[in-house]
């Protein structure tokens, strides 16, 4: 007997493996995948200018990066002791602003590098609500706190999204044509908008999502981690404290999801003994001096050697 309805997924056709160049873009969901790249030691690059809610801040950033138009004066500016820009998180935000704007063209230049040898993009879109600023008409990625009678909030339409995707892939092709897209909806729900409103926005992602992987199914696929979320894992012990984002467990259960269908099966062995090697070295011994610690060490040591010998791109 079957207590849960599981979500089918299609292998990829495109599986990732050692030799693949991976970029995360998107809402806090890329993030939580991202890590587990990492942990894994895939070539990842996660958010570089931090997480990205909308999908036209997704597109406006993409088109900045391929088009290698650096930031200006123009783009940034002050508010609560911080340099800020509208188009990337606070999390960049400076206090100098010189840094500030050598830190953003640095982040444009080396994204641009990393398109160009990209083998695949995950994007996670986490929303249709977008706020537009009132002076400059333009939509925010961040409103870094500034007075909320600066924006006017607005629901991005079917159609606005599907413009928005379509051009992001347009955009990346033109100056990689080999890269293949993964998109998903973050399955955290944005309840500050409403229950309604957040069901509202999620159905707009998945509507204009529909209509470009149809659109492109040998290049553009979709990873259903929002109905994994929403049905198969369908319960509040699945949920962080704020009972709206994924806690670690189910984290982790998106992520074998993942892997078992997007990740090539030839290298789940080289992830077992990554694995291996990741818990060797947050083991925290109660006697570190002992003749049987300095032995683990040694043999962790020699793990890692063969596998660095093996793939150079992997580092500990």
């Amino acid at each position: 007997m079957n207590f849960r309805t599981e979500i089918p997924i299609a292998k990829y056709n495109f599986p990732i493996d050692y030799q693949s160049k991976i970029m995360l873009l998107g809402s806090c969901f890329s993030e939580n995948i991202g890590e587990k790249f990492q942990y894994f030691k895939f070539q990842t690059t996660v958010n570089p200018f931090g997480i990205i809610f909308n999908p036209v801040s997704i597109e406006k950033l993409v088109k900045r990066v391929v088009a290698q138009q650096p930031f200006t004066e123009n783009d940034i500016f002050y508010h609560n002791d911080l340099w800020h820009c509208f188009e990337v998180h606070s999390e960049l935000s400076n206090p100098n602003k010189e840094a500030f704007l050598n830190n953003l063209n640095s982040i444009v230049e080396s994204t641009h590098r990393q398109i160009v040898s990209l083998s695949h993009l995950l994007i996670t879109l986490g929303t249709s609500w977008v706020y537009r600023n009132n002076s400059s008409k333009e939509i925010v990625a961040n409103c870094h706190k500034v007075p909320q009678k600066e924006f006017t909030k607005e629901l991005l339409s079917t159609s606005q999204i599907e413009e928005s995707l379509q051009n992001i892939v347009s955009l990346i092709h033109s100056v990689n044509p080999n890269v293949k897209f993964i998109f998903t909806i973050s399955p955290v729900r944005h309840i500050k908008d409403g229950f309604f409103e957040n069901n509202v926005s999620k159905g707009n992602l998945l509507s204009a999502l529909y209509k470009t992987v149809n659109c492109q199914l040998s290049t553009v696929n979709y990873f259903p981690s929002y109905e994994i979320m929403v049905d198969e894992l369908r319960d509040y012990r699945f949920y962080k404290d704020d009972m709206l984002h994924p806690n670690q467990q189910a984290v982790d259960y998106i992520w074998i999801k993942f892997f078992e269908n997007y990740i090539n099966p030839n290298e789940f062995q080289l992830m077992n003994d990554i694995c291996a090697i990741q818990k060797g070295l947050q083991h925290k011994p109660f006697n570190p001096d002992t003749e049987a610690h300095q032995k683990f060490l040694q043999n962790l040591q020699k793990k890692i050697e063969t596998i660095k010998n093996q793939y150079p791109t992997i580092h500990f």
